[in-house]
């Protein structure tokens, strides 16, 4: 079978540095363009087929909100994304209203969090060439196609059961799983409490597709990324003219969802005031377009989750009692991976099957690393961070020595002493191993910036590139 391409990104920045930095995160997972204009980035769109353009908002000349509208009407499939240090909501208004955007992401970013958004603006490229694969079928055997989708949703409803929640026998998973099964068919509000990274979407999707809802949209919002003026916009539409820079009419999250299962994600985030609003939506069954004169009936699932510990918010004032009665209807609380060592090693082995060939393994060492780490950003973290092995494994096993220094370090591993029978240049590897470990580390935190990694090393940078090569760190 020929392995995928990787999807193809564009990265728009008048910033040199910023478009290197870009680069050398993302090119070990994608196939990587990059612009310094919108119209430079114009020109590369009319020679390369790029599935995901990633623009800064300011630029010289053309806006990112000016270079996206010109994307959008032009090549409307390629999946648009804005990365700026910017944070005003009209510039954030326009970007989704005039240019489509489908993410609007700020600066300083995270690569993991970068990461994982274009994978799924990646998974999304991918839906809409499937789609209209589908349309076209459609047009020529109804009857097959039928067959086709009905297949496809048994498939996806597989995919996305309680199974997805991957964990070992006995886990403490199972029980919320067997709570979550038996909710799942009731039109129950529900409320996902736990750490960030423990899946709470993942146990949301479970219970929709559950649910007799399950041929119905499933709809993701995650309420602490949006002030609360886009956020009302996004979930409950807006007309034309409703505000400034809405240039045309738009149907909201809650509409989108009519007749399946509405998830918000960190629901403890949001403010008072648009708690208020959401009560109403909620006890009415319906919402009002901003700008609109009348009200539209809404059938939908509320599925909520938080990280935050919401009866002590209620009552500190800080949460709505009403909103959170409604809410939580039943609460279901996904431990953290810490509190669950025993499902490190199947979630990590999951992992390296999704992103690896069948002969990809960890080893024993590898494994009993992995279960001594706590995993402050748990799933998430662990995925990250078998996926960064992966990338800097040079065989088909995977051993501890390719971790980060924190997750060698709880194992012990980095503070090993030099013990046992010497043998001659064993101090040498130790140090060149030490070394290594330093400047990987700072190149890490520092996004590859050279400059900055030898400032914090005490290193010029002439013998910063000098140690990397002897490492054979250039590709770090």
């Amino acid at each position: 079978m020929i392995p995928p391409r990787p999807a193809s990104v564009l990265v728009v920045d008048d910033e040199p540095r910023a478009l290197e930095t870009l680069r050398r995160t993302l090119e070990d997972e994608f196939e990587i363009f990059t612009a310094g204009s919108g119209a430079e980035a114009l020109q590369l769109l009319e020679q390369e087929c790029v599935q995901i353009v990633v623009s800064d908002q300011r630029m010289p000349g053309m806006s990112g909100v000016e270079f996206l509208r010109s994307v959008r009407t032009r090549w409307p499939d390629t999946i648009r994304m804005i990365l700026s240090g910017y944070t005003e909501s009209e510039d954030i208004i326009r970007g989704i209203n005039e240019a489509g955007i489908w993410q609007y992401l700020l600066k300083p970013w995270r690569p993991d969090q970068l990461l994982l958004t274009l994978h799924g603006a990646a998974q999304l490229w991918r839906l809409q060439q499937e789609n209209q694969r589908l349309t076209l079928e459609l047009r020529g055997s109804p009857e097959q196609l039928s067959l086709r989708v009905a297949a496809l949703r048994q498939k996806a409803r597989a995919r996305a059961g309680f199974d997805a929640l991957t964990r070992a026998p006995g886990s403490p998973l199972d029980d919320v799983c067997v709570l979550a099964g038996k909710v799942a068919g009731h039109d129950l509000a529900v409320l996902v409490t736990g750490e960030s990274g423990t899946g709470k979407e993942v146990l949301a999707r479970a219970i929709h597709h559950a649910s007799a809802r399950a041929d119905g949209p499933f709809v993701v919002e995650n309420c602490g990324a949006l002030p609360d003026t886009l956020l009302e916009s996004e979930l409950f539409g807006h007309r034309k003219g409703a505000f400034t820079g809405a240039t045309e009419s738009r149907i909201g999250l809650f509409q989108q969802a009519d007749g399946g299962t509405l998830f918000l994600d960190e629901i403890g985030d949001t403010s008072p005031a648009f708690q208020v609003k959401l009560l109403r939506a909620l006890q009415e069954g319906e919402i009002r377009p901003l700008g609109s004169p009348r009200p539209v009936a809404v059938d939908v699932r509320l599925v909520a989750a938080t990280h935050r510990d919401l009866e002590a918010d209620v009552a500190a004032g800080r949460f709505r009692e009403d909103l959170y009665y409604r809410i939580a209807g039943m609460t279901l609380h996904l431990p953290p991976l810490r509190a669950r060592p025993q499902d490190v090693a199947p979630i990590a082995e999951g992992i390296l099957r999704a992103h690896a060939s069948a002969d990809a393994r960890l080893a024993q060492p590898a494994l009993a690393c992995l279960r001594a780490y706590a995993w402050p950003g748990n799933v998430r973290e662990l995925q990250n961070e078998v996926r960064r092995a992966l990338a800097l494994a040079e065989g088909p096993e995977l051993g501890a020595e390719l971790f980060t220094p924190r997750v060698r370090e709880a194992a012990g591993i980095a503070a090993a002493p030099l013990d046992g029978e010497a043998h001659p240049g064993m101090l040498r590897q130790h140090v060149a191993s030490v070394e290594a470990q330093l400047i990987r580390a700072a190149m890490e935190r520092h996004h590859g910036n050279k400059t900055r990694v030898a400032g914090e090393l005490g290193l010029t940078r002439v013998g910063l590139r000098m140690k990397l090569a002897k490492l054979g760190l250039n590709g770090t």
